[in-house]
């Protein structure tokens, strides 16, 4: 029984923290689309958030896969 109680809590804290990769996600997306429509548009910035944007997913999708290896 004791290892339910562990698995069920790895679920937990996996779920809470592929819902808080998801908004940092749609975070720094919405910066870069901000960031375009400025007038000011700096093109290093973009490609930096780009980067993030693209580390953020691979670390979602990461965590997917331990959820599912969890679960």
């Amino acid at each position: 029984m004791p290892g339910l109680v562990y698995i069920g809590g790895m679920k937990i804290i996996l779920m809470v923290l592929l819902a808080l990769d998801m908004l940092a996600v749609v975070g720094v997306m919405l910066a870069g689309v901000f960031g375009m429509t400025a007038k000011n548009h700096d093109p290093r910035k973009s490609n930096q958030l780009m980067r993030w944007r693209v580390t953020l997913q691979a670390v979602a999708v990461g965590l997917v896969a331990a959820l599912l290896l969890v679960g």
